[in-house]
Protein backbone atom coordinates (compact mmCIF):
# COMPACT_ATOMS: atom_id res chain seq x y z
CA UNK A 1 0.00 0.00 0.00
CA UNK A 2 1.70 3.17 -1.20
CA UNK A 3 -0.17 5.71 0.89
CA UNK A 4 1.23 8.10 3.43
CA UNK A 5 0.17 7.98 7.05
CA UNK A 6 -1.47 11.23 8.11
CA UNK A 7 -0.62 12.75 11.49
CA UNK A 8 -2.93 15.39 12.90
CA UNK A 9 -2.81 16.23 16.60
CA UNK A 10 -3.19 13.01 18.59
CA UNK A 11 -4.30 11.02 15.54
CA UNK A 12 -2.38 8.90 13.06
CA UNK A 13 -4.39 7.41 10.23
CA UNK A 14 -4.64 6.39 6.61
CA UNK A 15 -7.44 7.90 4.55
CA UNK A 16 -8.04 7.12 0.88
CA UNK A 17 -10.97 7.54 -1.47
CA UNK A 18 -13.12 10.45 -2.56
CA UNK A 19 -14.73 12.96 -0.22
CA UNK A 20 -18.47 12.47 -0.10
CA UNK A 21 -18.32 8.68 -0.35
CA UNK A 22 -19.56 6.52 2.50
CA UNK A 23 -16.95 6.03 5.20
CA UNK A 24 -15.52 2.57 5.87
CA UNK A 25 -13.40 2.53 9.03
CA UNK A 26 -11.01 -0.39 9.51
CA UNK A 27 -9.82 -1.24 13.03
CA UNK A 28 -6.69 -3.37 13.38
CA UNK A 29 -5.90 -5.99 16.01
CA UNK A 30 -3.31 -6.11 18.77
CA UNK A 31 -0.48 -6.93 16.36
CA UNK A 32 -2.23 -5.48 13.34
CA UNK A 33 -0.61 -3.25 10.75
CA UNK A 34 -1.83 -1.15 7.85
CA UNK A 35 -0.68 -3.89 5.49
CA UNK A 36 -3.24 -6.28 7.02
CA UNK A 37 -5.91 -4.29 5.21
CA UNK A 38 -4.19 -3.80 1.85
CA UNK A 39 -6.72 -6.00 0.06
CA UNK A 40 -9.71 -4.09 1.44
CA UNK A 41 -8.19 -0.64 0.98
CA UNK A 42 -7.05 -1.18 -2.60
CA UNK A 43 -10.40 -2.64 -3.64
CA UNK A 44 -12.89 -0.37 -1.87
CA UNK A 45 -11.24 3.04 -2.14
CA UNK A 46 -12.88 3.56 -5.54
CA UNK A 47 -16.36 3.61 -3.98
CA UNK A 48 -15.76 4.40 -0.30
CA UNK A 49 -13.73 6.71 1.89
CA UNK A 50 -11.55 4.03 3.53
CA UNK A 51 -9.97 5.06 6.83
CA UNK A 52 -7.58 3.18 9.12
CA UNK A 53 -6.96 4.95 12.44
CA UNK A 54 -3.90 3.69 14.29
CA UNK A 55 -5.03 2.53 17.72
CA UNK A 56 -2.61 4.09 20.25
CA UNK A 57 -2.07 1.04 22.45
CA UNK A 58 1.70 1.63 22.43
CA UNK A 59 1.48 5.41 22.88
CA UNK A 60 -0.85 5.71 25.86
CA UNK A 61 0.55 6.24 29.37
CA UNK A 62 0.85 2.78 30.91
CA UNK A 63 -1.84 3.51 33.51
CA UNK A 64 -4.33 4.36 30.76
CA UNK A 65 -3.78 1.27 28.61
CA UNK A 66 -7.15 -0.46 28.19
CA UNK A 67 -9.77 -1.37 25.64
CA UNK A 68 -11.90 1.51 26.93
CA UNK A 69 -9.12 3.99 26.16
CA UNK A 70 -8.96 2.68 22.57
CA UNK A 71 -12.73 3.09 22.20
CA UNK A 72 -12.41 6.63 23.52
CA UNK A 73 -9.73 7.29 20.90
CA UNK A 74 -12.03 6.06 18.10
CA UNK A 75 -14.87 8.26 19.39
CA UNK A 76 -12.62 11.32 19.40
CA UNK A 77 -11.28 10.45 15.96
CA UNK A 78 -14.74 10.14 14.36
CA UNK A 79 -15.72 13.44 15.98
CA UNK A 80 -12.48 15.08 14.84
CA UNK A 81 -13.07 13.94 11.25
CA UNK A 82 -16.71 15.00 11.45
CA UNK A 83 -17.95 11.73 9.96
CA UNK A 84 -21.72 11.69 10.12
CA UNK A 85 -22.16 7.92 9.84
CA UNK A 86 -19.70 5.09 9.34
CA UNK A 87 -19.43 1.46 8.36
CA UNK A 88 -17.06 -0.01 10.93
CA UNK A 89 -14.97 -3.12 10.28
CA UNK A 90 -12.78 -4.75 12.90
CA UNK A 91 -10.44 -7.71 12.98
CA UNK A 92 -9.51 -9.41 16.27
CA UNK A 93 -9.10 -6.74 18.98
CA UNK A 94 -10.22 -4.17 16.42
CA UNK A 95 -13.59 -5.91 16.25
CA UNK A 96 -13.86 -5.74 20.04
CA UNK A 97 -13.07 -2.02 20.04
CA UNK A 98 -15.53 -1.53 17.19
CA UNK A 99 -18.32 -3.32 19.04
CA UNK A 100 -17.85 -1.17 22.13
CA UNK A 101 -17.90 1.91 19.93
CA UNK A 102 -21.11 0.73 18.26
CA UNK A 103 -22.77 0.07 21.61
CA UNK A 104 -21.91 3.58 22.81
CA UNK A 105 -22.68 5.37 19.53
CA UNK A 106 -25.50 3.54 17.70
CA UNK A 107 -26.59 6.72 15.94
CA UNK A 108 -23.23 6.91 14.11
CA UNK A 109 -23.41 3.42 12.59
CA UNK A 110 -24.46 2.35 9.10
CA UNK A 111 -23.20 -1.21 9.51
CA UNK A 112 -20.84 -3.45 11.47
CA UNK A 113 -18.40 -5.95 9.95
CA UNK A 114 -16.55 -8.39 12.19
CA UNK A 115 -13.87 -10.87 11.19
CA UNK A 116 -12.15 -12.99 13.82
CA UNK A 117 -13.37 -10.52 16.45
CA UNK A 118 -12.60 -10.80 20.13
CA UNK A 119 -15.24 -9.79 22.65
CA UNK A 120 -16.53 -13.24 23.56
CA UNK A 121 -13.52 -15.56 23.59
CA UNK A 122 -10.04 -15.48 22.15
CA UNK A 123 -6.89 -17.57 22.51
CA UNK A 124 -3.80 -15.81 21.22
CA UNK A 125 -0.69 -15.01 23.21
CA UNK A 126 -2.83 -15.25 26.29
CA UNK A 127 -2.82 -12.83 29.20
CA UNK A 128 0.57 -13.93 30.51
CA UNK A 129 3.86 -12.28 29.58
CA UNK A 130 4.92 -13.38 26.06
CA UNK A 131 8.22 -15.19 25.59
CA UNK A 132 10.43 -12.24 24.79
CA UNK A 133 13.57 -13.04 22.84
CA UNK A 134 12.31 -16.44 21.63
CA UNK A 135 12.04 -15.90 17.88
CA UNK A 136 10.89 -19.44 17.06
CA UNK A 137 8.07 -19.20 19.62
CA UNK A 138 6.88 -15.90 18.14
CA UNK A 139 7.21 -17.31 14.62
CA UNK A 140 5.07 -20.34 15.50
CA UNK A 141 2.45 -18.20 17.24
CA UNK A 142 2.28 -15.85 14.28
CA UNK A 143 1.99 -18.76 11.83
CA UNK A 144 -0.83 -20.22 13.93
CA UNK A 145 -2.84 -17.09 13.19
CA UNK A 146 -3.25 -18.36 9.63
CA UNK A 147 -4.37 -21.57 7.95
CA UNK A 148 -1.38 -21.38 5.60
CA UNK A 149 1.79 -20.76 7.65
CA UNK A 150 3.50 -19.10 4.69
CA UNK A 151 1.07 -16.17 5.07
CA UNK A 152 3.19 -15.24 8.08
CA UNK A 153 5.98 -13.62 6.10
CA UNK A 154 9.36 -12.94 7.67
CA UNK A 155 8.49 -9.25 7.63
CA UNK A 156 5.32 -9.92 9.63
CA UNK A 157 7.07 -12.24 12.11
CA UNK A 158 9.88 -9.72 12.55
CA UNK A 159 7.34 -6.99 13.29
CA UNK A 160 5.63 -9.08 15.98
CA UNK A 161 9.00 -10.16 17.39
CA UNK A 162 10.19 -6.55 17.61
CA UNK A 163 7.00 -5.58 19.44
CA UNK A 164 7.32 -8.39 21.97
CA UNK A 165 11.04 -7.74 22.44
CA UNK A 166 10.34 -4.16 23.46
CA UNK A 167 9.58 -4.45 27.18
CA UNK A 168 7.32 -1.37 27.27
CA UNK A 169 5.32 -2.61 24.29
CA UNK A 170 5.12 -6.15 25.67
CA UNK A 171 3.68 -4.85 28.95
CA UNK A 172 1.06 -2.93 26.97
CA UNK A 173 0.19 -6.05 24.99
CA UNK A 174 -0.49 -7.93 28.23
CA UNK A 175 -2.48 -5.06 29.78
CA UNK A 176 -4.60 -4.69 26.66
CA UNK A 177 -5.24 -8.45 26.49
CA UNK A 178 -6.31 -8.56 30.14
CA UNK A 179 -8.57 -5.55 29.63
CA UNK A 180 -10.19 -7.28 26.65
CA UNK A 181 -10.95 -10.37 28.73
CA UNK A 182 -12.65 -8.17 31.35
CA UNK A 183 -14.80 -6.55 28.66
CA UNK A 184 -16.75 -9.66 27.65
CA UNK A 185 -19.73 -8.55 25.57
CA UNK A 186 -21.94 -11.61 25.83
CA UNK A 187 -24.65 -9.78 27.76
CA UNK A 188 -24.64 -6.65 25.55
CA UNK A 189 -24.61 -7.84 21.95
CA UNK A 190 -28.41 -8.07 21.81
CA UNK A 191 -28.42 -4.26 21.95
CA UNK A 192 -26.82 -4.00 18.50
CA UNK A 193 -29.47 -3.37 15.85
CA UNK A 194 -27.30 -2.18 12.95
CA UNK A 195 -26.88 -4.58 10.01
CA UNK A 196 -23.95 -6.81 10.92
CA UNK A 197 -21.75 -8.96 8.71
CA UNK A 198 -19.66 -11.76 10.21
CA UNK A 199 -16.87 -13.24 8.05
CA UNK A 200 -15.07 -16.11 9.76
CA UNK A 201 -12.27 -18.46 8.87
CA UNK A 202 -13.30 -22.09 9.31
CA UNK A 203 -9.87 -22.91 10.74
CA UNK A 204 -9.52 -19.87 13.01
CA UNK A 205 -7.56 -21.00 16.10
CA UNK A 206 -7.67 -17.65 17.89
CA UNK A 207 -11.42 -17.01 17.78
CA UNK A 208 -12.68 -20.48 16.74
CA UNK A 209 -15.79 -21.03 14.59
CA UNK A 210 -17.96 -21.43 17.69
CA UNK A 211 -17.21 -17.77 18.45
CA UNK A 212 -18.53 -16.67 15.07
CA UNK A 213 -21.62 -18.78 15.61
CA UNK A 214 -22.16 -17.21 19.02
CA UNK A 215 -21.88 -13.68 17.63
CA UNK A 216 -24.47 -14.67 15.03
CA UNK A 217 -26.82 -15.95 17.74
CA UNK A 218 -26.47 -12.86 19.92
CA UNK A 219 -26.71 -10.16 17.21
CA UNK A 220 -30.20 -10.41 15.73
CA UNK A 221 -29.58 -8.48 12.52
CA UNK A 222 -26.48 -10.43 11.49
CA UNK A 223 -25.31 -12.59 8.61
CA UNK A 224 -22.54 -15.16 9.00
CA UNK A 225 -20.25 -16.27 6.16
CA UNK A 226 -17.50 -18.88 6.35
CA UNK A 227 -14.26 -18.98 4.40
CA UNK A 228 -12.61 -22.40 4.16
CA UNK A 229 -8.88 -23.05 4.56
CA UNK A 230 -8.69 -19.79 6.45
CA UNK A 231 -7.50 -18.69 9.88
CA UNK A 232 -7.87 -15.57 11.99
CA UNK A 233 -7.38 -12.93 9.27
CA UNK A 234 -9.64 -13.76 6.28
CA UNK A 235 -9.03 -10.36 4.68
CA UNK A 236 -5.34 -11.32 4.36
CA UNK A 237 -5.54 -15.03 3.45
CA UNK A 238 -8.49 -14.84 1.06
CA UNK A 239 -8.84 -11.19 0.12
CA UNK A 240 -10.82 -11.76 -3.10
CA UNK A 241 -13.44 -13.94 -1.42
CA UNK A 242 -13.56 -11.61 1.58
CA UNK A 243 -14.03 -8.54 -0.62
CA UNK A 244 -16.75 -10.22 -2.66
CA UNK A 245 -18.76 -11.01 0.49
CA UNK A 246 -18.23 -7.52 1.89
CA UNK A 247 -19.12 -5.80 -1.39
CA UNK A 248 -22.40 -7.72 -1.74
CA UNK A 249 -23.29 -6.86 1.87
CA UNK A 250 -22.58 -3.15 1.45
CA UNK A 251 -24.39 -2.97 -1.91
CA UNK A 252 -27.39 -4.64 -0.29
CA UNK A 253 -27.51 -1.91 2.35
CA UNK A 254 -27.53 0.77 -0.34
CA UNK A 255 -30.48 -0.91 -2.06
CA UNK A 256 -32.37 -1.11 1.24
CA UNK A 257 -31.72 2.56 1.95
Amino acid sequence: MKNDLIEEGQFKYLEVGEDGNEVLILLHGLFGALSNFDGITNYFQKDYKVVIPILPMFDLPIKEVSVSALVDHVEKFVEFKNYEKVNILGNSLGGHVGLLYVLDNPEKINSVILTGSSGLFESAFGTGFPQRGNYEFIKKKTEDTFYSPETATKELVDEVFDTISDRNKAIRVVKTAKSAVRHNLGDKLHQITAPTLLIWGKQDKVTPPIVGERFHELIDNSKLFWIDKCGHAPMMEHSKEFNAILEEFLKGLRVEN
